[in-house]
């Protein structure tokens, strides 16, 4: 029994897990990075995206209803698919959730950086970035219960922020109805595409809902309630902030904005030249960023806390503390690799590596959901199926070179697979 973990998460709380995963990195940095590529079509890069996420988020929430347990899309290819598919979906999240989590640390130091005043160096961003991560993961590692406390505060303060930012954007320039008619005429069908890949990783955080399996309450019908109401507010929040955003400075400013200084944000609320948003944006941006961090690290040392149980990854990772009921070392091994890419000082780079691998990993989800027995299945087989296509065919808009590192990366992790279970060393 000491190998468990607690049942404690309930429904207000799992939605404030999903959305403490999604609303951070993607609104405050990855919609300007989609807005470099697809201009004013970002607008319907976000609705795609937003259908395909739909589709996964539904084909999570049957599967985490079916087999609540901790690791995800992991357990599931194990369960309803093979080895290897189940290998391949836990890899690619680690890599891909990483990649994530990196992206945060550096955009919440680029937001307090920019925000000070402070002419920051690369060495001073890592350097920063590392520190804020071991503070998190000191956070995380005292447990869940800990955790879910923490972030309902960080989600709270954060959404109060947005909603004064959305709001002074209507109140100062009107409607935003010119953003929406040139995402119609302003386009260019590759670059929505390659944008709607961009934005899929940004809503992707419901499935820490899922990953958290084992420790929801209720799960068959906690996790598919809060699974479809995370969804369903977040569609609605990053549309009305994309837009706000598309009408003070326009796109092509709009997407400009995330070179360097990685703050967004922070220079549409200067434009509203309205004293008290400056502020307002900032803090809000930390913490939603703080608040991603946090969830991905809960997310990643549960995915490898599933792993190291089936021996994938040393299985001394698979300890779990007594006192706290929490994974300490999958949590202190997790903030390990984000650490690795932290050290890339790159959050293009960083959120362009997640979005191939975390849409390999949902093709996997959606192909496990697909496999689900008719008793199990909560949905139509019609919905894991679109998801299966939307995810395969996104993940290839991006650029090969980011893409092709990622198969290396897949390659490399199959070839350790396959070693493992010839000489079961692990």
């Amino acid at each position: 029994m000491n190998n468990e973990l607690s049942r404690s998460i309930r429904t207000p709380g799992a939605i404030f897990m999903g959305l403490g995963s999604i609303i951070g990195t993607g609104i405050f940095v990855s919609i300007a990075i989609a807005t470099q590529i697809a201009g004013n079509g970002v607008i319907i890069s976000i609705i795609i995206a937003a259908v395909l996420a739909s589709l996964n988020g539904l084909s999570s929430a049957q599967l985490a209803a079916a087999h609540p347990v901790s690791g995800g899309t992991y357990e599931y290819g194990y369960r309803f698919l093979n080895s290897w598919f189940g290998f391949t979906a836990g890899w690619m999240f680690l890599i891909a959730k990483s990649a994530s989590a990196a992206t945060a640390v550096l955009g919440c130091i680029g937001y307090i950086f920019y925000a000070s005043g402070i002419e920051s160096t690369g060495w001073m961003i890592v350097g920063s970035g590392l520190i804020l991560l071991v503070l998190m993961t000191v956070l995380v590692s005292g447990g869940i219960s800990r955790s879910n406390r923490a972030n309902t505060v960080i989600v709270g303060i954060t959404l109060a922020g947005l909603a004064i930012f959305v709001m002074t954007g209507f109140f100062t320039n009107g409607l935003p109805i010119r953003p929406i008619i040139q995402a119609v005429t302003d386009t260019s069908l590759s670059s929505i595409l390659y944008g709607s890949a961009l934005m899929f990783v940004a809503y992707t955080g419901y499935g820490r809902i899922a990953t958290l399996g084992e420790e929801v309450a209720e799960p068959r019908n906690t996790i598919p309630k809060a699974i479809i109401l995370a969804m369903v507010l977040i569609v609605f929040i990053y549309l009305a902030v994309s837009l706000t955003a598309l009408q003070i400075l326009g796109a092509e400013a709009f997407g400009q904005t995330v070179e360097g200084e990685a703050a967004p944000l922070m220079i549409v609320a200067q434009a509203l030249s309205v004293p008290f948003i400056g502020p307002v944006i900032t803090f809000a941006a930390i913490t939603a960023m703080l608040g991603v961090l946090l969830n991905l690290l809960l997310g990643l040392s549960r995915v490898m806390l599933g792993m190291a149980r089936r021996k994938d990854l040393p299985h001394v990772l698979s300890s779990i503390m007594p006192e706290t009921k929490s994974p300490v070392a999958a949590v202190w091994g997790t903030a390990l690799i984000i650490g690795l890419l932290v050290l890339s000082g790159d959050v293009v780079f960083t959120w362009s590596f997640s979005a191939f691998t975390v849409l390999i990993y949902y093709a996997i989800t959606n192909l496990s959901a697909f496999m689900l027995p008719a008793e199990l299945r909560l949905y139509p087989r019609i919905i894991p199926a679109l998801g299966l296509f939307g995810c395969l065919f996104l993940a290839f808009w991006i650029e090969p070179a980011i893409w092709g590192s990622g198969l290396v990366l897949l390659g490399a992790g199959l070839i350790w697979h396959a070693v493992a279970k010839k000489v079961k060393v692990l």
